[in-house]
Parts: C-alpha cells; structure tokens; sequence
C-alpha cells in the first residue's frame, strides 16, 4: 500500500552538505519505490545573509566564519566530493561563495508553478558541479528554463522584489523552531533528520515513520 509522507528540506543552495543531503534522500525514496507517495517542499535558509553581490573566496571566507586553514578546507572539500560520488552528486571545482537570497525568491515562484524541486536540483548543479554565481540572474533565468520554466517570467520575478517577504517569514520559522544548521529535514510535519545523511539512514528513518500509527 502506497501511504503519502509530506517532506520539508529546509537549505541553502549555498550548502554542499544539502545537495548530499537531498541526492540522498531521493535515492532513499527511489529504493522505496511505490510503498510511499513522497512531496518535497523546498524552504530557504541563508548560510551567509550578509554577503555582498561580489562573494567572498571560499578560502576567506570559511577562514573567518571557522578560522579554518586552507589545508583543512581542501581536506573536508575533498570528503565532500566523495560523499557527493556516492549518492551520484558530483562537485566541481568552486572557488567563490554568493549571495543566495534572489534565487530563494525564484524558488518560492518556481513551487507556485509546480516545478520547485527540479528548479532546487538545477541550481544545486549550477553551483556545485558547475561553479556558477547562484546570485546572477542571468544564470538564474538559464536554470529556471532548462526545468521548463517561462525564462521571461522568471526574470520578472528576479527584477521584482516579488516573494521577498515569503522568504523572510520562512527563514524566520525555521529559527522559530530552533533550526540553526542545514539540510533540515522534517518527515510529516513532526520527526526531524538532520544533515547530509546516507541513503540508509534516510531509509530508515521513513520506513519507521510509515510504520508508526497515523494520529
């Protein structure tokens, strides 16, 4: 019996560890085949709120945020590409972090138009395999339009203020919930997993759920 299991991904485009997080997930929910009829919604979360339209250089940047040495940064960079290979994310050199609140706003216009998660997956694409500035709208625009999106629509909406608010008041009930680090993923509205976890893990964890009285 197919049972339904509503899935909220709160992330950053801006997060290596939510594009693990979610390429594992969805790689949990395909083992799993049709015994659960899986939604995913999208909800955003700013690592770095603050950063300027340039982006700071990763080196700099994750040596102020956690006084890491670049050594130290290239050793955890290359446990995240293996992490990725393993659930078939694969990431690309990136030098630069940006600024991801726009493409944020595109997200909350792209689940409107039923095409949030293939839009999520692009710009975690754009990013982290490509190394392509989340923050420019004209990539925005390409991403939005290579998932089927209307290309001129979506640039209206990035030169638009449009959705803004949505992001901020989501932003501000993820803190409300005490949510402080990403991917957080919350089964149904009330069990929370945390982090890029393995497919197993994302498994099992779903399985249990299902199997749990309904309230």
């Amino acid at each position: 019996m197919t049972q339904p299991l509503r899935i909220d991904f709160v992330s950053d485009i801006a997060c290596p560890w939510c594009a693990i997080g979610l390429s594992s997930l969805q790689l949990a929910l395909s083992r799993l085949g049709d015994t659960v009829d899986a939604q995913i919604v999208m909800h955003p979360f700013e690592l770095n709120p603050e950063m300027s339209p340039q982006g700071e250089r990763i080196v700099d940047y994750l040596g102020k945020k956690y006084g890491r040495t670049p050594e130290q940064i290239a050793e955890t960079q290359e446990t995240i590409r293996e992490r990725g290979a393993n659930v078939g994310f694969v990431f690309g050199p990136r030098e630069h972090v940006y600024n991801t609140f726009d493409a944020h706003r595109l997200l909350q216009w792209a689940g409107l138009e039923g095409k949030q998660l293939p839009l999520k997956l692009a710009l975690l694409h754009a990013y982290h395999s490509e190394g392509k500035d989340p923050s420019n709208h004209d990539v925005l625009v390409e991403a939005a339009q290579s998932v089927g999106l209307d290309a001129a629509q979506a640039r209206a909406v990035l030169e638009s203020t449009d959705y803004a608010e949505d992001v901020r008041a989501q932003e501000n009930e993820a803190q409300s919930l005490g949510i402080q680090s990403v991917p957080s993923i919350i089964f149904n509205q009330r069990y929370l997993v945390t982090g890029g976890q393995p497919p197993e893990a994302f498994e099992q964890a779903i399985q249990q759920i299902l199997a749990e009285p309904q309230a």
